[in-house]
């Protein structure tokens, strides 16, 4: 069995946490009266959208460089992202000293761009489908010879996400459920992983966009669907599961529901004015999850990811 086809544990998870300590932000949790009394439930909000590059994604990227023996890393890395990936890459490849070749979407936001230049990767642009992706991706890897750190379908990635359902169960005692945004799935593997090695009865439920759904549908049928025409605001969730993923969340994962952009936008919204902090689509796809089907949250101790906080603040979505 290769490396990307082997799941993490929960060992991994905690040798991830010990290897990224310095450097990473121990992020906060921020709590809301006035939100708990608006869903009937006490919400403890894990806000890595205050982590290094603005969000989870440096914990993964991290980890997945400072395992590098040296002699792939002095080769450098590349990966394909839509942006947060791209940057927590380029940031964790600077901090080593190495290059960083970030294949990025044409249509990608321009702030998350310029968070990528601002590390000192290689941009290399390209159409904004799967296949243009993965295409260009392997062109580079074939002209530079980096090594591959996979957005998400990587296990040192996994491993690096899951230190934030670590520390989060180490912030809040007694949480009965956990709220996670999926795109690719590498943050809910991850943290599914470790809250349910920790706690076995705790709920790992997952919130996808509905007009990027391929997730659902995954879980529901029971097989692998890909994502096909993504229409979301989300801009981070709008690529496929990962087929490793996809494996993680069918065995610890116990619910996947869906939001509409409206309910996102709310959920922004909200979080911005009685929070006080940034968020992006993709990071309040998990509390629009809470708005959405207050029913699966009310009346429980609920522990809301957010993802991240990066977007352009000329293009906001009100």
């Amino acid at each position: 069995m290769t490396q990307a086809a082997q799941a993490p544990e929960l060992a991994q998870v905690e040798q991830a946490a010990a290897r990224i300590a310095d450097y990473i932000h121990h992020t906060p949790v921020y709590t809301s009266a006035q939100l708990d009394e608006l869903c009937g439930a006490r919400l403890f909000f894990k806000c890595e959208n205050l982590q290094k590059v603005g969000a989870f994604k440096a914990r993964g990227a991290s980890n997945a460089v400072l395992s590098l023996p040296e002699a792939e890393a002095a080769r450098g890395v590349a990966t394909h992202s839509s942006g947060n990936h791209g940057a927590a890459l380029a940031m964790a490849a600077r901090r080593r000293g190495i290059p960083a070749h970030i294949v990025m979407p044409a249509n990608a936001p321009a702030v998350k761009k310029a968070a990528v230049a601002g590390y000192g990767a290689f941009i290399v642009e390209c159409e904004p489908t799967l296949a243009a992706r993965q295409a260009t991706l392997e062109r580079v890897i074939a002209e530079t010879g980096a090594h591959l750190v996979h957005p998400y379908n990587d296990p040192r990635v996994i491993a690096g996400q899951g230190t934030t359902a670590l520390e989060l169960l180490r912030q809040v005692a007694d949480l009965e459920v956990i709220a996670v945004p999926v795109g690719g799935g590498g943050l809910l593997a991850g943290v599914a992983i470790a809250a349910k090695a920790i706690n076995p009865a705790i709920e790992v439920l997952a919130v996808e966009p509905a007009g990027a759904d391929d997730a659902f549908r995954s879980f529901g049928l029971g097989r692998l669907v890909e994502q096909t025409a993504p229409d979301t605001i989300a801009d981070g969730l709008r690529t496929s599961l990962g087929e490793l993923n996809y494996r993680i969340i069918r065995q610890h994962v116990d619910t996947i529901v869906t939001v509409p952009d409206e309910a996102i936008v709310r959920a922004m919204r909200l979080q911005w004015t009685r929070l006080k902090t940034l968020v992006e689509p993709s990071g309040a796809v998990s509390f629009a999850g809470v708005l959405e089907h207050p029913e699966r949250f009310r009346g429980r101790r609920a522990g809301i990811v957010i993802s991240g906080g990066n977007l352009d603040l000329d293009q906001l979505p009100w």
